[in-house]
């Protein structure tokens, strides 16, 4: 598989609203490109991505990447890469699904994407339940933070249900 560059991207701009767009077809499964990890942080803001528990990169032209509920893309954390999820046009607008990354956001919104599976209030993993998360790809940080949080719960259970 051979991962492109972002010049096969382009961001449009319209009343200062950005959006990133696809110069060329791809189709599902298809590396459309690296995600920068040179500039990290441990605080998210709106123009970094979660990339492990306390690890967040500038991710460059990829911050002009828009929330869907119904995403095009996902951002692959593990392999560092932006991958199509669905089959895209050249042309098409670049969307992903927040929380996939996000365990809790810096800049919470209010989605508007229409999709019937919208989760209305984009603020991170965090905030959404199980039954939500598990119909989206989640990448491994967030993963693992459900499980610790899961297995946390049953042990406070436990001794609960022992004291």
């Amino acid at each position: 598989m051979v991962t492109t560059t972002m010049e096969t991207l382009a961001i449009k701009t319209e009343n200062k609203f950005r959006t990133l767009v696809s110069k060329q077809a791809y189709k599902k499964g298809e590396v459309i490109c690296a995600m920068p990890s040179e500039n990290l942080t441990d605080k998210p803001n709106r123009f970094t991505v979660q990339i492990a528990r306390d690890q967040h990169t500038h991710v460059g032209k990829l911050a002009a990447l828009n929330h869907s509920c119904d995403p095009n893309v996902i951002l692959d954390t593990k392999h560092m890469e932006m991958v199509a999820c669905k089959d895209i046009q050249k042309g098409e607008e670049l969307f992903f699904f927040y929380p996939s990354t996000e365990w809790e956001m810096a800049a919470p919104f209010i989605c508007l994407c229409g999709a019937p599976n919208c989760i209305h209030v984009v603020a991170g993993a965090r905030f959404l339940p199980l039954s939500t998360l598990e119909q989206n790809y989640l990448n491994p940080h967030i993963r693992e933070t459900i499980v610790d949080l899961l297995k946390g719960t049953k042990q406070h259970l436990k001794k609960l249900h022992e004291g």
